[in-house]
């Protein structure tokens, strides 16, 4: 997601901290201090805003926890996990393939709820082993951060297992009716269905309850369904798309006449003269009469402006030797899927060692708005 910051690496999986979270994590800890003080009001200050910001980072973790579940059980399937990013709703990985059965799809779903659930009971069971009896008060900071931090893990194992894509229960649904059915996208169908449901039910309940009780919970239920309807409706459009970009060819998309520039170039001179004034989404960079790489507006927006005069265009072109090229008869899906593991905008299109064209994302843009504008 975009918006976010990097934290780090674990087991090689980048960890991402969207802006939304720190608005989720400051209404964690006001709501956490305001809890502590009723039940605690011995308690100073200092130790009331110490347990609440400690207990919003751990499960800021704890979040991390189910989320890195998600992701090993996809490592262990075979599918690359690019990053992890959490947000106001909780977290999603960048998976960067579809599963391609529904066992993988069904353990990668229902493992973020049975790590949830884990921890969730780990903390119970640590509070009881400081003395904590069962749905007593808790004593003592340490003794508050473990119950509360179990009953909401608890809380949001039961609340992703709910049937509705794209929570957990809804890809667990998902892979059940796969199985059943053989079809994977008719299953998909059914459980975003089932999400958009889910979500309106939540909507409606949620507005219910904030209008006949002015609770404010019913506000962030309202909110979560809301959620839950857009992120399904989105999956199955999504979803749609990748079939509709299953059946074109790369050859049917891509650039055959790229044209050419000398990678001596000046860079300011090239933008100006050149990538300014077309409508062409790459350049094939040149040595001689070999093709050495490929440059376009990705390429250049790297670069800073006041650089441009004193750079050239082999400062800044993606160097062809080490790119992937794609098969002019693969699906174009493939080459987008291809171009986001890369982390490029376009990608050589290649047939027996001979370079045949390039094809871009702006390409693919183009050929799916046309698409839109005559709704088909």
């Amino acid at each position: 997601m975009r918006h976010s910051v990097r934290l780090g690496r674990i087991a090689g999986v980048e960890i991402g901290l969207h802006y939304s979270w720190l608005l989720i994590a400051g209404i964690i800890a006001f709501s956490l201090t305001s809890q502590f003080r009723q039940l605690h009001p011995d308690w100073t200050d200092g130790v009331v805003w110490a347990t609440a910001i400690l207990t919003a980072i751990l499960f800021f973790a704890a979040l991390v926890a189910h989320e890195m579940s998600h992701s090993l059980v996809a490592r262990s399937q075979g599918l690359p996990v690019r990053s992890i990013t959490l947000f106001a709703l909780g977290g999603v990985a960048q998976i960067e393939k579809e599963p391609p059965h529904a066992k993988s799809e069904f353990w990668m779903a229902i493992v973020g709820p049975i790590a949830s659930a884990a921890i969730g009971a780990a903390c119970l069971g640590a509070a009881h082993g400081l003395g904590w009896l069962s749905f007593s008060p808790p004593d003592t900071p340490a003794m508050s951060i473990l119950v509360w931090l179990g009953y909401i893990n608890l809380s949001l194992a039961a609340f992703n297992m709910i049937p509705g894509f794209p929570l957990d229960g809804g890809r667990v649904l998902h892979a059940i009716v796969w199985w059943i059915t053989g079809d994977a996208r008719r299953s998909l169908r059914i459980a975003t269905q089932s999400g958009r449901i889910v979500g309106g039910l939540l909507i409606l309940f949620g507005l219910f309850q904030f209008f006949t009780g002015g609770n404010s919970n019913g506000a962030w239920l309202a909110f979560i369904g809301w959620f839950i309807l857009d992120a399904a409706g989105s999956t199955y459009a999504q979803a749609q798309l990748a079939d509709t970009l299953r059946t074109v060819r790369v050859r049917d998309l891509m650039v055959r006449d790229c044209p050419a520039i000398d990678l001596r170039s000046n860079l300011r001179e090239f933008i100006e003269q050149h990538l300014a004034r077309s409508a062409r989404p790459c350049f094939l960079v040149t040595e001689g009469d070999s093709v050495v790489g490929l440059i376009g507006p990705g390429e250049v927006g790297a670069m800073p402006r006041n650089q441009w005069p004193y750079r050239t265009v082999s400062d800044v072109m993606r160097p062809l030797e080490g790119m992937h090229a794609i098969h002019p008869d693969s699906p174009v899906a493939d080459a987008l899927e291809e171009m986001g593991r890369e982390r490029v905008n376009q990608l050589p299109v290649a047939s027996n060692g001979h370079l045949e064209g390039v094809i871009s994302r702006a390409t693919v843009m183009g050929y799916l708005q046309t698409r839109s504008q005559l709704r088909v």
